[in-house]
């Protein structure tokens, strides 16, 4: 990820669960602003979803996504994804969709140039 960093520490996820997120069928999405200039994203999936393979799977298929579109992020953001049970039976292109879907509604992408 060339503008982005991972985000790890729990103290940053629980502070980004308590702002108001924007949820579909398939992903929850919670973003703050940050100081840094650089976007760190997490990404949380549950046990309930699956085992370690399916889990892991998940997770790899949504970072692949924000790495695939990171230049159409906003800089200067906190983003935690949350993959609901939904997730582990799409198709990257519904994953896709629903990913950018969100990030719409909360403002951290940038405008289209048509």
């Amino acid at each position: 990820m060339e503008y982005s960093k991972s985000l790890k520490l729990n103290h940053i996820f629980r502070r980004l669960y308590a702002t108001g997120g924007k949820g579909n069928a398939f992903l929850v999405l919670y973003a703050r602003r940050n100081r840094e200039g650089i976007n760190r994203v997490g990404v949380t999936v549950s046990k309930k979803l699956g085992k370690a393979v399916v889990r892991n799977r998940v997770r790899r298929r949504l970072r692949e996504v924000y790495r695939l579109h990171e230049s159409r992020f906003l800089p200067g953001w906190d983003i935690v994804v949350v993959a609901r049970s939904r997730a582990v039976e799409a198709s990257f292109s519904d994953l896709t969709k629903a990913y950018l879907t969100l990030a719409k509604k909360l403002g951290i992408l940038r405008e289209e140039k048509v």
